[in-house]
């Protein structure tokens, strides 16, 4: 039943938005870690060191308590925005929720190096640990990229309308159509999977290091497939 409102504002896209408690005690470790793993790594290509992806086997690659600590925090920010997200689609009927981490990999990035526009598969949430970059205000201060200096560009729903759109005052709402997302060492960004984003070019004196994932979350009993689950 529609509700008594001459106006129904529809699918919105949930964003979760998270600070790590425990960032300046662990990033510069997990620095240590990645780096180490980029220069054994014999795919990596010798004198092209400007961006580099890991495998997303994290999770049976690092044996650390200190890891173990940020995947904790990954996983229970990602339970509060999946119920945040779906709390009225949900009932009160399931138990409880199951959160699969379906991979998890970091990426370095320096020199203008950026990842182009693009979206994730197999999964229904993904998200991205900043774990090191330069301060906000050196790395917005870059005399050629300036603010847009190694950001998080996620283009919304509407930023396909935009193309072929006759753009007046009455459809304003149509034209915030992207968000940019500074770079912030220990913040964790959480979003769908099917939100198109790009990671912009990035220079710095520090590499920028990152740690993404994709996530599927199902319920402890019954289907995946009905709008009628509950959170634990």
């Amino acid at each position: 039943m529609l509700p008594p409102t001459p106006l129904l504002s529809l699918w919105s896209t949930p964003l979760g938005l998270y600070r790590y408690a425990r960032a300046d005690a662990i990033n510069g470790l997990l620095v240590r870690v990645f780096e180490s793993m980029r220069v054994t790594d014999p795919s990596a290509r010798d004198g092209h060191m400007d961006f580099y992806a890991s495998r997303d086997d994290l999770l049976q690659r690092i044996r650390l308590p200190e890891w173990n600590d940020l995947v904790r925090f990954i996983v229970d920010s990602l339970r509060q925005t999946v119920v945040l997200a779906n709390q009225s689609a949900w009932s009160e009927a399931t138990p409880g929720l199951q959160i699969v981490l379906r991979g998890i990999w970091f990426q370095i990035a320096n020199q203008g190096s950026f990842h182009d526009v693009h979206t994730h598969g197999n999964c229904s949430w993904s998200g991205v640990y900043c774990v090191q970059v330069d301060a906000d205000a050196q790395r917005a201060a870059h005399p050629l990229l300036g603010s847009a200096n190694g950001i998080t560009r996620f283009y919304g729903p509407n930023f396909n309308h935009l193309g072929g759109a006759f753009v007046d005052f009455g459809n304003a709402y149509l034209q915030s159509a992207q968000l940019d997302v500074p770079p912030l060492a220990g913040q964790l960004v959480v979003f769908p999977s099917w939100l198109p984003h790009q990671a912009l070019p990035y220079a710095g004196e520090a590499d920028r290091i990152i740690v993404s994932f994709n996530a599927s979350v199902h319920a402890t009993s019954g289907s995946d497939q009905r709008h009628t689950y509950a959170h634990a």
